[in-house]
């Protein structure tokens, strides 16, 4: 009985929230490994330049293939059984196997996470299983999660609502980053591995049971259709439009522009996620590869450079090395401003330049908006209906 008033209260929220707070669960652990799992590796571990180099480029790769391979697995299953059975599954049973897949894998993610945080293997060894692994089961969630978006809703409104509570929980999560600088410490790596296990335990904790809300939503939805509606407070747009992040929104417009033009019966959304970040994703290994360069290139300081130690057996410490001249502070002010302001203001324009010759917009996605809400109209799952 004790427990009954809080999951009735839990049964309660909106599908929007509950939808959103899977982002949350993945923000937590992933800011945090982007933050920290170089310095750990370099600083705490002491990898070698050539296993870091490496292990990045293996990273390289496999981050760049896996979202395809796994939103193509993912969504083989659907695509597959139309010639089979002459019709496509529903879109309730999409909905139902995507959220099972995120009930398995987001704690599998959790574990993951964790295994960055204590030695078990020789440094380049670890480095190298522990990217694999943790983007791993990353993609599988991410593809999942995002693929949700383009399957729980179809109207521009909800996909935008839906999104707007993902973006709030994303930024929510990435407080864990702010807390983490309370344990962080390379010489004493006990707290903050504590600080990391607390992290994973509430992540994979939250993932069982916000699948387990989303489960019971659809599952309730399809006994009694009216079991609750989705509140959309009409006044989610420009405050939302300004804080969401876009990209995925764009992405499930391609998903719908991909299901009239191929005239599938089932969208192929986990597959379109995947092949956009087979392009998005090779970012996030090159990034700490070309920082680390730019950053010896231009300051001469160079982070695999270990201090000298003091000589085995001599009563003399080794001397230490002579303080820099005053001369290297602007060069280490320039450096710095190359990294922080050049390279994203290069990298912004780029983005520019690529958007612009973007055409799903206006008068062409209104139409394709209209024939996805034709073609989907007897299997959808109507989200004001979750």
């Amino acid at each position: 009985m004790g427990l009954g008033r809080p999951w009735t209260w839990l049964l309660g929220l909106p599908t929007t929230v509950v939808y959103g707070s899977l982002a949350l669960f993945i923000s937590i652990l992933h800011n945090v490994f982007l933050l920290y799992y170089v310095d750990t590796f370099v600083s705490v571990y002491k990898i070698s330049r050539a296993a870091f180099w490496v292990g990045e480029t293996v990273f390289l790769l496999w981050n760049s293939f896996n979202d395809p391979l796994f939103g193509w697995l993912s969504d083989r299953q659907f695509l597959s059984s139309q010639p089979r059975s002459g019709t496509g599954l529903s879109s309730r049973a999409v909905v139902l196997a995507r959220v099972r897949a995120l009930g398995r894998h987001g704690p599998l993610l959790a574990l993951s996470f964790l295994a960055f945080w204590v030695p078990w293997a020789p440094a380049g060894l670890q480095f190298l299983l522990c990217l694999c692994l943790y983007d791993g089961f990353l993609t599988l969630v991410d593809l999942h999660h995002h693929a949700l978006l383009a399957d729980l809703a179809l109207s521009a409104h909800d996909r935008t609502h839906l999104n707007f509570y993902c973006s709030l929980f994303s930024a929510a999560g990435s407080l864990s980053v702010f807390a983490s600088y309370a344990f962080w410490n390379k010489e004493d790596f006990s707290s903050f591995r504590a600080f990391c296990l607390t992290l994973a335990a509430g992540s994979g904790l939250g993932f069982v049971g916000a699948t387990q809300l989303l489960r019971q939503r659809v599952e309730m939805a399809s006994r009694e259709p009216g079991y609750p509606d989705l509140a959309v407070d009409s006044g989610n747009r420009v405050f939302t439009e300004g804080t969401c992040k876009l990209l995925t929104l764009v992405v499930t417009d391609l998903v719908d522009e991909d299901l009239v033009l191929n005239h599938r019966k089932q969208a192929a959304s986990a597959l379109l996620f995947g092949m956009v970040a087979l392009v998005t994703k090779p970012g996030q290994t090159f990034a700490p590869l070309l920082g680390t360069w730019l950053l010896c290139f231009y300051t001469g300081h160079d982070l695999f450079q270990q201090p000298p130690l003091a000589l085995v057996g001599s009563a003399q410490p080794w001397p230490e090395p002579p303080a820099p001249p005053p001369a290297q502070a602007p060069v280490l002010r320039q450096g710095c401003f190359y990294l922080l302001v050049l390279v994203p203001i290069t990298c912004a324009l780029l983005q520019l330049f690529t958007w612009s010759k973007f055409t799903l917009h206006g008068r062409r996605l209104h139409m394709v908006k209209a024939q996805r809400q034709n073609l989907s109209r007897p299997q959808t799952l109507d989200i004001k209906t979750v």
